[in-house]
C-alpha cells in the first residue's frame, strides 16, 4: 500500500525491524550489566545496576514488546500473509512464552533493585533472597533470549 508516497508495508517493517533491535539489544545489555553488578562485593554497584535496568525496562522494552505485535499485525496484514501459517503460529507461541518469562523478570529486577537500595542505605549485607530471586531471573533470561532468537530465524527465513 502506499499512503502520499510512503510505503506502509516498508515502514512498518522498518518500525517491526527496529524495535526488535531495540527489545533483542536492550535485553541483553540488562543482563549484562545486572550480571556483571551479581559478581561485585560493591552494594552500590548492585543498586546502580539494579535501578538503571528496571529504568532501561521501562523506557525501552516495555514500549518495543508493545511495538512487536502492532506492527508484526501490519506485516501480515499488508504483506498478505495467512495469519495461521505455520512460521507465524510459532512466532505467536514463542512470542508469549518470552513475554511469560518477561513479566516475573520485571518482578524480579524490582525486588532487587528495592533489596540493593535498602543494603546500601543501611549499610547492611544482602539478604539471601537477593542470590535466591537472581538465580530465578538468570535462569528465566535463557528461554527468553532464545526465543527471541528463534522468532528472528522465523522472521528472515519464514519457513512453511
Amino acid at each position: 500500500m502506499d499512503f502520499e508516497g510512503i510505503d506502509l508495508y516498508l515502514l512498518a517493517k522498518t518500525v517491526h525491524i527496529l524495535s526488535s533491535t531495540i527489545l533483542f539489544g536492550t535485553g541483553l545489555g540488562i543482563a549484562f550489566f545486572m550480571l556483571r553488578s551479581y559478581f561485585s562485593v560493591k552494594i552500590e554497584e548492585k543498586a546502580y545496576a539494579a535501578q538503571n535496568t528496571v529504568v532501561a525496562d521501562y523506557i525501552f522494552t516495555l514500549p518495543a514488546v508493545i511495538i512487536q505485535p502492532i506492527s508484526g499485525a501490519l506485516l501480515v496484514h499488508l504483506g498478505g500473509f495467512a495469519w495461521t501459517d505455520y512460521w507465524l503460529l510459532a512466532t505467536y507461541a514463542i512470542y508469549v512464552l518470552v513475554g511469560c518469562c518477561w513479566i516475573p523478570v520485571i518482578w524480579l529486577q524490582i525486588q532487587l533493585k528495592q533489596m540493593a537500595i535498602h543494603a546500601r542505605e543501611t549499610k547492611t549485607a544482602l539478604p539471601e533472597r537477593y542470590n535466591k530471586l537472581f538465580q530465578i531471573w538468570f535462569l528465566l533470561g535463557w528461554p527468553a533470549f532464545i526465543g527471541l532468537l528463534i522468532i528472528f530465524y522465523l522472521m528472515v527465513a519464514k519457513p512453511i
